[in-house]
């Protein structure tokens, strides 16, 4: 429906009428209007990695429907497939047009700030070009079904603790760069029916009525026009949230709200236009979410969960491979050690919890490749050892060629709601691996887990296989890559430090009081421990694979460009290996001569490309000046500062393979700072400095004429054009002729000129 039958429909409608489609009917559906049948009722429901629809029957949000579960986002990520997300998001989609739902509510595109936060799990990466890169892909997938997305959660919620009162004090350039960019290029690019805002406040102010967050900033900067809900109870003031932009409320307040709302605009504290442009979009949305129902749309579950097992196939990431002890050699005696095994940990715990019909085990799947003996080993239901689970696992692997340990955190370890307080996994797995690397020189760990873990035990094994959760099909997903029927093509969305206190937010996580302070600003992830020069236990990009790949013959299109250009780079990528495989080429940029502090490198580009064995490809990329830029809090812009920035593509972070370097140039001025060691001639090089300058000039000759102090005077024009500084300059007038609050006021209206001249 277009605007102008919106706006016709909205004049129809009385104020109350108005006020009560700012929030929900009830827990998962738009506003009714009595009288108004033509107005559509929409529903929304829970994502974003499988379909989470209430049944209709019941009264509790928390009875959902049966459906197939995907792996998380966190699985998700370690892709770096586009083609693979957005394959899933179409198939959510088709199963919400199945079920008559709407909106999907997801992805989350909140940056892992700590491994300790409790809903890592649904995010998909430390870096914001990569999560924005999976978010898009996902709505896109979603939104090309007619379903819309709401993409979550805008923004900072980067912890459990204390979720609907603490704020977020972070730094403008870190928010920039880090946390808002994570969105920014999905919002652009993928342009979502709905966006999110998250329960904590920003800087003091809840996102839910956050107006520069909301209206600024998603809005007038970056272009959005959908639908701004609120996260389900994420409403402190609901009159400030219309103001601010908040669109619709979930769930239903009950006419609580709506009441407010009528006052506010009977008493002037709201603007009824203001009342409208929010109505306008519930009804744009509503109207949109009815157009689009698709009611012949038919939900295949076998076809759903045979995708689901291809995307963990794509997801898994192989750790270490030492002595090539996988893939497994079918013909040997070969243990699954681990309650995992049998009942494996596929999904995180809260309001992405997808009821299923059936979840495939390793030890199930297992038939189709080998005979494999069994020992569960560990309970899960508590952390402590059991001794007779635990000597019946050491006596398997005692006797068996190649020990396979299924292991990770049970759902008490995480989960939304709450934080993690360590990074270790349960002792009495601990103990396990240990007691079996003893007996048993072949080990093997399998990785059950939604965010890092310590691995003491790292050193102990040759093999370790990252799975996350990898949704309904993990089992079957693990047994492909363990028994080589699918080469790993996985890579980690984020660092695996060796221990916890080495993560930059360790001192600032999860902060005192009602604030946490992002203390760590731009340093999040690998750019800190790189930046550090600092150890990590897994580096971010990395994974294994069963073949080899060399990166030869890398090319730019030009060695010096304009900010405005396009960069292309070219890398050719060889499979010199015996199997086929799939390898993510990933592009970093670097700054080589910075002015400003700057991480050593920052990913900008990933491709993921197919190989036979023996086979080549050329892989392109395409780089903008934002590859290059910085957030300049002086301009509030994005700047790229003239020089050489080198172009590394590698395997991971820490394998770069190839470089180049390319020089860009600016078409922006950066502004000049002024303090009164610094100010001298160099002031003349911008129109207002000149006419500021002579205001100096004249207080200086001033202070000359009153101490006749010809022969300082012509000291004092030499210093000038000299570019000495001022108060070298200043120094040969008499103290009482020129005062440094003079002298300070003048510096101030000079700095307030340079930004007006850079933003010019």
């Amino acid at each position: 429906m277009d605007k102008a039958k919106i706006k016709e429909i909205l004049k129809r409608l009385t104020l109350e009428e108005k006020a009560s489609l700012c929030s929900g009917m009830d827990f998962w559906h738009t506003q009714k209007i009595e009288g108004k049948d033509d107005i559509p009722v929409i529903m929304l429901s829970d994502g974003p990695h499988g379909l989470r629809k209430m049944y209709e029957s019941s009264t509790n949000p928390n009875e959902s429907i049966k459906a197939v579960c995907f792996p998380a986002a966190c699985a998700l990520a370690c892709s770096y497939d586009r083609e693979l997300v957005q394959e899933m998001g179409k198939a959510l989609g088709n199963e919400c047009q199945s079920e008559g739902v709407a909106v999907l509510l997801g992805p989350g595109a909140n940056i892992k700030r700590s491994p300790l936060c409790g809903r890592n799990f649904e995010y998909f990466s430390e870096d914001p070009y990569l999560a924005s890169q999976m978010a898009a892909a996902h709505i896109k997938g979603v939104q090309s079904m007619g379903v819309g997305s709401s993409l979550k959660h805008f923004a900072a919620n980067n912890q459990e603790s204390r979720r609907l009162s603490v704020s977020a004090e972070i730094d403008e350039r870190a928010f920039r760069e880090i946390y808002l960019s994570a969105f920014e290029y999905a919002v652009k690019e993928a342009k979502p029916q709905t966006v999110m805002c998250s329960y904590n406040k920003i800087g003091g102010e809840y996102s839910s009525q956050n107006k520069r967050l909301l209206t600024d900033i998603l809005r007038d900067e970056w272009g959005f026009e959908g639908l701004v809900m609120s996260d389900w109870g994420a409403v402190d003031d609901r009159v400030k949230g219309v103001k601010a932009g908040l669109d619709l409320e979930m769930p239903s307040s009950m006419g609580k709200n709506d009441k407010r709302i009528v006052e506010a605009v009977k008493n002037g504290e709201l603007d009824e236009a203001d009342l409208d442009k929010v109505v306008e979009r519930v009804l744009m949305l509503a109207y949109t979410g009815d157009e689009n129902r698709q009611y012949a749309a038919k939900w295949d579950k076998d076809k759903d969960r045979a995708l689901a097992r291809k995307i963990a196939d794509g997801c898994i990431v192989l750790l270490k491979n030492d002595k090539r002890i996988l893939p497994l050699d079918s013909k040997k005696k070969i243990a699954f050690i681990g309650e995992f095994a049998d009942k494996p940990r596929f999904q995180g715990g809260g309001s992405s919890h997808i009821n299923v019909e059936q979840v495939a085990s390793a030890l199930e799947y297992s038939k189709e490749f080998a005979e494999v003996s069994y020992a569960q080993g560990y309970i899960t239901y508590e952390d402590k050892t059991d001794e007779k689970l635990l000597s019946e696992a050491v006596e398997l692997a005692q006797e068996s060629d190649v020990a396979v340990i299924f292991a990770g955190l049970p759902d008490a370890f995480e989960s939304e709601g709450f934080d993690r307080s360590h990074m270790k996994m349960p002792q009495c797995q601990l103990e396990l691996i240990e007691k079996i690397a003893e007996v048993n020189k072949n080990v093997v760990v399998v990785l059950h887990n939604g965010a890092p873990i310590e691995m003491p035990f790292a050193d102990k094994v040759k093999g370790i296989v990252e799975c996350y959760l990898a949704g309904e099909m993990v089992g079957a997903a693990q047994c492909d890559i363990l028994f080589g029927k699918v080469n790993p093509s996985g890579k980690l969305a984020e660092t695996f430090p060796k221990k916890l206190s080495d993560n930059p937010s360790y001192l600032n996580f999860p902060g005192e009081g009602d604030t946490v302070q992002y203390k760590e600003g731009i340093f999040v992830g690998y750019r800190y421990y790189e930046k550090k020069e600092m150890d990590v236990l897994f580096p971010f990009g990395h994974g294994l694979s069963y073949t080899d790949f060399e990166y030869t013959d890398i090319s730019l299109s030009a060695d010096e460009i304009n900010e405005k250009d396009i960069l292309t780079v070219t890398v050719t990528v060889k499979n010199t290996g015996k199997r086929d495989g799939k390898e993510t080429v990933q592009l970093y940029v670097r700054d080589t001569h910075s002015s400003v502090v700057r991480p050593e490198k920052e990913l900008k580009g990933f491709e993921k490309v197919t190989l036979k064995a023996g086979e080549s490809k050329r892989v392109v990329f395409k780089l903008d000046k934002r590859a290059f830029a910085y957030y300049n809090t002086e301009i509030n812009d994005w700047y790229v500062e003239y020089g050489e920035f080198e172009i590394l593509i590698g395997s991971s972070s820490a394998d770069i393979r190839q470089k180049a370097s390319v020089y860009v140039e600016t078409d922006k001025v950066i502004p000049m700072h002024f303090d009164l060691d610094s100010l001298g001639g160099e002031v003349m090089s911008f129109p207002e400095g000149e006419r500021i300058f002579g205001k100096v000039l004249s207080l200086v000759n001033m202070g000359f004429d009153a101490a006749q102090a010809d022969e300082n005077a012509a000291k004092a024009a030499r210093a000038m054009f000299n570019d000495m500084p001022l108060h070298t300059m200043v120094s040969f007038v008499p103290d009482e002729s020129i005062t440094r609050e003079m002298i300070e006021d003048i510096v101030k209206e000079l700095n307030a000129a340079a930004i007006e001249y850079a933003k010019k």
